[in-house]
């Protein structure tokens, strides 16, 4: 017999004993095949869920359970980790920003800048920082390395400023223009101008994907829901509380919930963005107005502006667990929370004024003179890769 001949013999008994023993042991070949839908273990292999993508070109969230992970105390990206650290205050109605070094509490700049400057934002890169001239019609940008002052750019009713997570493009918030005008996030070149139909469009923040965001319109008492890649509202509903403003906008760290503060109805209105059913009430205190979440991601310090109260608010427990009040009384407005979580930072509207607020005991650390109409103040820098603009959120 050949070589050949002979490994062909054995192939075939060898194949024949495999099949007797599938015989034997009562094996068929429906039962084999229900056998091979099985795991290691005996139970029936699931197929994995498909994971939602998030926006193209957005940095991945770094915990899917906590997107403000990457804003831990004093975790300062290396592109501002040199920045000297400041409060950049846009006083709206002295069209002036006065710059306080957090460690002695005292202002050691004034800057001139545009008519009623109403917010100073982080771009996208964390590289520059724009007020927002809102009647001037300009953005005026500081370099926060260096504290100097860039050449002013034109852009009409910058009320707020936004990015999108990709870093493509920046929002501007027209609130008189009743626009969301789309433009280059580093040249501000207008790229998209979406008309609405609310009044008074401010404040937003985007989902966990990136995918949307969730603007409130103060005049009007709506809400907005964008898809950002087609840059097209989708979705708009009225708040069912009469005469309703509702003002800053953020989202909750598990991505699920957006909290909206309103300064009529007294509290922060809570809304499933996922779904964009009606909202529900949740009662903070007069004139609710600024929402910043601290540093663990535990909780979220709301700024009643008509009391000069500040309610904390347990995302764990979901509920409102403390309340600091100002002595002395006060407006607090927006602001921002410190590099290492210590102090929370706000502005006083009517008060000219700054406050700087001890976040483990409630305590008021200083009381800041500032220029008349102070608003949307920047703490700078921040913990974080990248801003998606306003006072400074950070991902």
């Amino acid at each position: 017999m050949t070589p050949r001949r002979t490994r062909t013999t054995a192939v075939l008994i060898a194949a024949a004993t495999v099949l007797a023993a599938l015989a034997g042991c009562g094996i068929d070949a429906k039962k084999h095949r229900a056998t091979e839908a099985l795991g290691t273990h005996g139970v029936k292999a699931v197929k994995p869920k498909p994971v939602a993508q998030g926006l193209p070109g957005m940095p991945p969230v770094l915990d899917p359970k906590d997107i403000y992970a990457a804003d831990r105390p004093d975790k300062l990206s290396p592109v501002v980790k040199d920045f000297p650290s400041r409060i950049y205050v846009p006083n709206t109605e002295s069209d002036t920003v006065s710059v306080i070094d957090p460690r002695t509490y005292k202002v050691i700049e004034t800057i001139n800048v545009g008519r009623q400057p109403q917010h100073v934002v982080p771009s996208w890169d964390m590289k520059t920082l724009w007020v927002n001239n809102d009647k001037g019609n300009t953005l005026t940008p500081i370099d926060p390395k260096t504290g100097r002052v860039g050449k002013t750019v034109d852009v009409h009713d910058p009320y707020n400023l936004y990015f999108t997570p990709d870093g493509k493009y920046s929002i501007v918030m027209a609130s008189l223009d009743r626009e969301l005008v789309f433009r280059d996030a580093h040249t501000m070149k207008p790229f998209k101008t979406v008309p609405v139909s609310c009044y008074g469009v401010n404040h937003a923040d985007f989902s966990a994907d990136g995918r949307y965001f969730i603007v409130s319109c103060e005049f009007s008492g709506e809400l907005l829901k964008v898809d950002t890649a087609k840059m097209k509202v989708v979705r708009q509903e009225r708040l069912p509380f009469k005469g309703a403003m509702p003002q800053d906008v953020k989202i909750s760290p598990d991505g699920k919930t957006f909290y909206i503060a309103d300064m009529v109805a007294n509290g922060m209105w809570v809304l499933d963005g996922k779904k964009f059913t009606t909202p529900k009430l949740l009662p903070t205190g007069k004139g609710a107005h600024g929402l910043y979440v601290s540093r663990d991601s535990r909780e979220m310090y709301i700024s009643n502006r008509g009391e000069g109260t500040i309610s904390v608010f347990d995302f764990a427990k979901n509920k409102l667990t403390k309340k600091w009040t100002l002595p002395d009384g006060g407006s607090p407005d927006m602001g921002g929370v410190s590099s290492d979580g210590k102090i929370l930072w706000l502005s006083g509207r009517y008060d000219s004024e700054v406050y700087a607020i001890d976040t483990r005991t409630g305590k008021q650390i200083a009381r800041i003179p500032v220029g008349d109409g102070p608003h949307g103040l920047a703490v700078y820098p921040q913990p974080g890769r990248y801003s998606l603009g306003h006072t400074g959120i950070f991902r």
